[in-house]
């Protein structure tokens, strides 16, 4: 449905509730995965979500080592500028697709995978939600358990490992971040668009409150904007700088190819592209300027680098402000978590079976299967984590291709949004028994390649561009593939099966 045609009225209800028409099949939809009436989210919550994903302990640890890499300053700011403008051109492909047709990123893959076979970009990414769910609640819990420690140390003797590689306190603490993030989950779109609207900026308080500390504490002249020893020569130089450009869209891979499921509801494209240049360019270099204050300054404040956000707070001396600050961290790990790691998989499980997982349901199966990980074993082991993330990470990129060669080069911007929805072997997206061979098709082999890049040692240095290589393959194969089904016409429109 075009979005001159989808108005920003009120949900009544928490939950957006969408569009269902009479002839859209049970098997693909429910009021969760049909076009959205609730069209409401300025360029200002597209801004706030982005703040969620940039402002994360993973989002610091990133920009910090960056400048580590042995390059200058300007080379750095150089390459996170040309990343991140990368990542702003990607989300706004992706998101034009959702925004005009109101739906998620499971149902806009059923154009290029069919209206069944969308289901497999659903699963992958479910997966990844999993890894990434447990590890980022992990991370909020150990932050949790440093503030009750800092004001309950009697609570010591039960950090001791109890059970499956984790102490009771541990437990409890990841049980309670566990429980917020649902709790927020469980209330609706709203009510996670009222949380990122505050957990982002709430970050940048704090950050910008520990940078004028350490300034203050160690004054300007020994903050250095490069924070390596290392000298690299001009050939060493440039392939750092590539590498750098190509891990900030690596790093921003994940949210990226989630972007449909937020730009779904927002105003229009002109707001929606405002929100990513400022939540992108602009936000994300600024963060990342205040990182390196801050750990610049840890090196002549406490004679070690620090860059792990969490200790760094934690050596304040006011214990106040050491609990505000963790508890900021915590705010901003659930907000990063929520928009990255709940809201998809709930639409990708949902999409699997319609009437019997709800958008809620689907969540909540992304959650339980989180903790069955137990992301505390995985997170404490590099080399496991490395495989597992590596490998559901080698689908990332060709499902990013296979999205983007599918709507802007085979269909030309054309989608019959009422074929999205329709289960019969007539409809428009049904191909061959619901599943498109021509997208698997490209997708298997550019996935394969993806592996063999991850588990080659010798390729090691290459699997940094393994989202770029993903995505080339994935698109080049389909749009070589699909070449005969290239629509004709050059306007990009939605193509409707009876007048709205």
């Amino acid at each position: 449905m075009p979005n001159q045609e989808i108005t920003s009225a009120t949900a009544p209800s928490e939950q957006s509730v969408g569009i269902i028409k009479p002839y859209y099949s049970p098997r693909l939809c429910n009021d969760d995965l049909a076009p959205t009436r609730d069209q409401n989210w300025s360029w200002y919550n597209i801004f706030s979500f982005w703040m969620s994903d940039v402002h994360s302990m993973g989002g610091y640890v990133v920009a910090a080592s960056f400048f580590t890499l042995g390059l200058t300053s300007w080379q750095v700011l150089l390459c996170l500028l040309c990343g991140i403008c990368i990542v702003q051109i990607c989300a706004n492909l992706v998101a034009k697709p959702s925004q005009q047709a109101g739906v998620p990123y499971a149902v806009i893959c059923r154009q290029a995978f069919g209206v069944f076979g969308a289901n497999i970009p659903a699963v992958i990414r479910g997966l990844i939600a999993f890894a990434w769910y447990g590890i980022q609640t992990y991370l909020a819990a150990s932050a949790l358990m440093l503030v009750l420690l800092k004001f309950f140390p009697s609570l010591t003797p039960l950090t001791v490992p109890h059970w499956l590689g984790l102490s009771a306190l541990g437990w409890i603490c990841f049980g309670i971040m566990w429980v917020l993030q649902a709790m927020v989950f469980w209330h609706g779109m709203s009510a996670i668009k009222r949380f990122i609207d505050v957990a982002g900026p709430a970050v940048y308080v704090v950050m910008l409150m520990l940078a004028g500390w350490i300034l203050y504490k160690t004054g300007l002249s020994n903050i250095s904007f490069t924070l390596s020893t290392k000298t690299l020569t001009v050939g060493q130089q440039g392939w750092e700088m590539l590498t750098a450009t190509a891990l900030v869209v690596s790093y921003f891979s994940g949210p990226l190819l989630n972007f449909g499921d937020f730009s779904r509801y927002g105003k229009s494209m002109s707001e929606i592209r405002r929100g990513n240049r400022w939540g992108l360019p602009f936000n994300f270099l600024l963060f990342s300027i205040v990182t390196v204050v801050i750990v610049s300054g840890t090196q002549s404040l406490f004679g070690q680098m620090i860059t792990d956000p969490i200790e760094t707070v934690s050596r304040v001396g006011n214990s106040v402000a050491v609990a505000l600050g963790l508890l900021t961290m915590i705010i901003a790990t659930i907000g990063i978590n929520i928009v990255a790691n709940f809201v998809s998989p709930a639409f990708d499980f949902s999409n699997c079976s319609p009437q019997k997982i709800s958008f809620r349901t689907g969540g909540m199966i992304a959650a339980v299967g989180s903790v069955l990980l137990t992301p505390w074993n995985l997170f404490q082991s590099p080399e496991l984590i490395h495989y597992t993330l590596d490998v559901l990470g080698a689908f990332i990129g060709p499902l990013f291709g296979i999205l983007l060669a599918d709507y802007y080069l085979i269909k030309r911007g054309h989608m019959d949004v009422d074929a999205l929805f329709n289960a019969s072997p007539s409809g428009r997206y049904w191909y061959r028994n619901g599943f498109n061979p021509k997208a698997i098709g490209a997708l298997v082999p550019a996935v394969l390649i993806g592996l063999v890049i991850s588990f080659t040692p010798s390729l090691h240095q290459v699997a940094n561009f393994s989202w770029f290589i993903g995505a080339f393959l994935a698109g080049g194969f389909y749009r070589y593939i699909a070449r005969h089904d290239r629509a004709t016409g050059n306007a990009m429109g939605f193509m409707k099966t009876e007048a709205e």
